[in-house]
């Protein structure tokens, strides 16, 4: 891909956990220009400090805090050259502690989707996981790497690393697990994120960033006018608990069918098991790729004329169209209600409960090797 990164400015509520600051640096970095939100997420969770961080240039303008690792604003320009919150999230700390099963912005695991009946066997070894999704484990269980408190070990103007070891036995997972995840701003008007981990005893890892998105901005009351197109002739089945069956269903002539730009409620309401299932889209789409980096999906909101392309490593997308939104939903930014699909997930994954479907691509990670990932959304206006 021959795509450059957006030069951005990071800006560092606190360099306590570690943000470098060689003399040139330490000029940068200052605290956030809207001191009220620095106070709002300056806390304590967990008895470790929580801080807010911010990259930005004329283009583009990103918050983020170590709580979660979690994305809290992706500003981009709109066909007016108007700064776009294109993200849902909350103005506090306080407030994603309180919420944090709805997983705004988080990097989610240790593993990112469903594991069924919330266990899975490794090595002859059944491993029992937090339930937090009904008899099934959702994102890590309610004691996930997105309900974590992580370090900033690094940071440069342009990105910034942040990082958490999960112990051994963690939420129920093998291993101690050594985790990093890198913000990158690219200057073609993209945020690429990266991943990597390590393992001291044979384990499962798939980790992904949860973003809510609405083109139109957070707080508008629909994504259903947004068009989507993702590069996948085949979606994952699930059973009525949203775990998948093992077996792929084919998406020509069906509303799952986004091989072409497809506005997203053009076929949401209709007669179909995996709709009805889904009460919309909740999806694994098994992506048309070969091993490497490459473009997979594309939105466009003409309301705004903004359009982001994702690219992954990763072999399937996660689409959630809100279907479990509602109106009686805790206030997020700036007040905003986020009503029934208001927002969309594209979360790039392995697939969900692949630890028990031995024909999905494995998401085993052993001691030795090095768990790497890579996911960029890359914002452009037409």
């Amino acid at each position: 891909m021959n795509k450059k990164i957006i030069i951005g400015l990071l800006t560092c509520a606190s360099l306590a956990y570690g943000c470098q600051s060689s003399s040139t640096q330490s000029k940068q970095a200052a605290t956030l220009a809207d001191s009220t939100s620095n106070q709002a997420f300056d806390s304590q969770i967990d008895g470790k400090e929580v801080k807010l961080f911010q990259l930005k240039n004329n283009k583009l303008a990103i918050t983020l805090t170590n709580y979660g690792a979690r994305l809290v604003s992706l500003k981009v320009p709109d066909k007016d050259g108007k700064l776009t919150d294109v993200i849902l999230g909350y103005d506090s700390a306080k407030e994603y502690k309180d919420n944090y099963n709805n997983f705004y912005g988080a990097i989610v695991g240790r593993y990112g989707n469903r594991i069924g009946k919330a266990s899975f066997k490794l090595n002859g070894e059944v491993y029992s996981l937090e339930k937090n999704d009904g008899e099934n484990s959702l994102h890590g269980g309610t004691n996930g790497v997105y309900n974590k408190v992580w370090a900033v070990v690094s940071s440069t103007s342009t990105s910034i690393t942040l990082a958490y070891t999960s112990p051994d036995k963690e939420a129920g997972y093998p291993g101690t697990v050594k985790m990093e995840v890198t913000y990158t701003l690219e200057d073609n008007g993209a945020l690429a994120i990266a991943y990597q981990a390590t393992t001291d005893k044979e384990t499962v890892l798939n980790l992904t960033n949860h973003a809510y998105f609405n083109l139109n901005g957070a707080g508008d009351s629909s994504i259903l006018d947004h068009e989507l197109q993702i590069d996948a002739k085949a979606i994952t089945e699930v059973d009525n608990t949203l775990i998948p069956t093992g077996k792929s269903l084919p998406v020509a002539g069906t509303a799952f069918d986004f091989t072409k730009p497809t506005r997203i409620g053009a076929r949401i309401e209709e007669e179909n098991a995996q709709l009805r299932i889904g009460k919309g889209y909740d999806h694994n789409f098994e992506l048309n790729k070969k091993d490497g980096f490459q473009k997979v999906a594309q939105v466009y909101a003409a309301k705004t004329g903004i359009e982001m392309d994702i690219y992954t490593t990763e072999p399937g997308l996660q689409f959630y169209s809100g279907n479990f939104m509602k109106d009686s939903d805790p206030k997020g930014k700036e007040g905003k209600v986020y009503p029934f699909r208001s927002a969309f997930c594209l979360e790039t994954q392995h697939f969900p409960d692949a630890p028990n479907h031995p024909n999905f691509a494995s998401t085993v990670l052993k001691p030795g090797e090095k768990y790497s990932s890579k996911t960029t959304y890359q914002f452009s206006v037409k």
